[in-house]
C-alpha cells in the first residue's frame, strides 16, 4: 500500500448548472436560472481525489493552505457553455511552514505530488526543498520555473502554454501534455489511444499527474505511465464538471 503525499493549494470546485431562455432587458446578457449545483474538491484536492480513485487502498495525505478557496462556475445545462467563473478566497494565502513533522511525512512518502497553483502558498525555495527530500516526486506548477527549481523533481508536468512560457528550461524530466493529442517526453510524442471530444477540461491536468505517477510507481516505465495517463485524461474530459477516473490500477 503506497504512501502518497499531495502538497499544494486546495479549493472547492462549484458548478451551478443553469437554464437560459432569454436576455436581460437591462443589458445584452443572458439570464441564468439555476437548476442544480455540484461541488467537489479542486486543485490539489482534485489531484488527491484522483489518487484515491486510482489506488483506493493507498495511504493518502495532503498539505494545503488554511484559507478556503472557492471557484464557482455558472454553466448552461443544455450546452455546457460556461458563462461566468467567480473565484473567492485567493486574496491572501498563509504561506507553507516547514516543521519536523512535514520533513518526516515527505521522507516517508513513496510518492510526493506538488500541485502548485502559485497562489502564495509555496515559494521557489519550498519547491526545491520538497524535491530534494522526496524519493519519487512530480511537480505540476503554474509559476515561472527554472532548471534550478525543478532539477531534483523526478518529473515535471507542463501543458503546451506553460512550456512555451518556460523556454529557459533545458532538463529532460519535463512531460508536456498536448490535450487530445496526448503528451511528449524527451522529444517523443505519445498520442492518445482514444482521443475524445472535449466536454470539460476542468481538472484534466490533475488527472494526468495522478494517473502518470501512480502508474510509474507501479511499473517504473515512463512510456506505459504516459499512455495510461493519456487514457485516463481522455476519459475525464469527455464528461461534465470535475470528475475522477472510473478505472483504477
Amino acid at each position: 500500500m503506497p504512501k502518497i503525499l499531495v502538497i499544494g493549494e486546495i479549493c472547492a470546485d462549484k458548478f451551478i448548472y443553469c437554464d437560459i431562455k432569454r436576455l436581460s432587458p437591462e443589458a445584452p446578457v443572458p439570464i441564468l436560472n439555476p437548476i442544480r449545483t455540484t461541488k467537489n474538491p479542486g486543485m490539489a484536492g482534485n489531484t488527491l481525489a484522483n489518487i484515491k480513485a486510482l489506488i483506493p487502498d493507498s495511504y493518502t495525505m495532503s498539505i494545503g493552505q488554511v484559507e478556503a478557496i472557492t471557484k464557482t462556475r455558472y454553466v448552461e445545462q443544455k450546452t455546457n457553455h460556461m458563462f461566468l467563473r467567480v473565484d473567492e478566497g485567493e486574496g491572501k494565502i498563509t504561506p507553507f511552514e516547514w516543521s519536523l513533522d512535514i520533513d518526516v511525512l515527505i521522507g516517508k512518502a513513496d510518492i510526493v505530488i506538488v500541485s502548485d497553483y502559485n497562489k502564495g502558498f509555496l515559494t521557489n525555495a519550498d519547491l526545491k526543498e520538497i524535491a530534494r527530500k522526496s524519493t519519487l516526486s512530480i511537480l505540476d506548477s503554474k509559476r515561472k520555473l527554472t532548471d534550478d527549481i525543478i532539477k531534483d523533481f523526478t518529473f515535471v508536468k507542463l501543458n503546451e502554454s506553460e512550456r512555451i512560457n518556460n523556454p529557459q528550461i533545458t532538463l529532460d524530466n519535463v512531460i508536456i501534455t498536448l490535450g487530445k493529442y496526448g503528451a511528449q517526453h524527451q522529444g517523443v510524442e505519445y498520442p492518445s489511444s482514444n482521443p475524445q471530444d472535449t466536454i470539460d477540461v476542468s481538472g484534466a491536468g490533475d488527472t494526468f499527474v495522478a494517473s502518470f505517477i501512480a502508474k510509474y510507481y507501479q511499473t517504473k516505465d515512463t512510456r506505459l505511465a504516459i499512455k495510461f495517463a493519456n487514457q485516463m485524461s481522455a476519459e475525464v474530459v469527455s464528461k461534465r464538471g470535475v470528475v475522477t477516473p472510473e478505472k483504477n490500477l
